[in-house]
């Protein structure tokens, strides 16, 4: 899914290595791609600080992610040793996104502002639990907020002006707001 910032990283997270398996070093990744096949087609992956090259082979399918081999990886141990290990690729790789959507990466630290233009925070995290993405920001009070990463709830992702703008919300019960301006004191 994201940089027009000028100050936008360079490499993005394609995948992350949940487990091993297998015996022989198979690694189960987690794919961020659109089509999770895809995570070995941008040639090598490297770790988060770009010295380590991982020549990703995506061997087979699994209910979350992807089976795939990694050169110099032969057996379990050193495969479940990579768990958590985070697999990036250059952005310069990668195809420019489509009108209307972005990477990932582009959203993180963003201002987050009600319709009002009020600062809410700031873009700590998207995650996806399996019913959609969901945004992740720190708020200026210092607690965290996730609110659904769809058109209603974000109606505004503005890169070049770094800044998402989340829809004023309520309960649906007591027509409480839960952000906007009648959430803050």
């Amino acid at each position: 899914m994201q940089h027009a910032r000028s100050d936008r990283t360079d490499l993005i997270c394609v995948a992350v290595v949940v487990g091993a398996h297998g015996v022989r070093g198979g690694l189960k990744l987690r794919c961020f791609t659109e089509d999770p096949a895809d995570a070995g087609a941008y040639g090598p992956l490297l770790d988060e600080a770009g010295q380590r090259l991982f020549e990703i082979r995506v061997t087979g399918t699994v209910k979350d992610g992807v089976i795939a081999r990694a050169e110099g990886i032969d057996d379990r141990d050193a495969a479940q040793k990579l768990r958590g290990q985070r697999l990036f690729v250059p952005r310069a790789r990668l195809p420019e996104p489509e009108a209307d959507a972005f990477y990932r990466a582009d959203v993180i630290d963003l201002e987050v502002t009600d319709e009002a233009g009020r600062r809410l925070g700031r873009v700590t995290g998207l995650e996806d639990f399996g019913a959609g993405d969901v945004l992740v920001f720190a708020g200026t009070d210092g607690g965290e907020t996730m609110v659904p990463f769809t058109r209603a709830h974000i109606p505004v992702v503005d890169l070049e002006g770094g800044r998402i703008v989340v829809a004023d919300l309520f309960d649906a019960e007591s027509g409480e707001a839960l952000i906007g301006p009648e959430h803050r004191p």
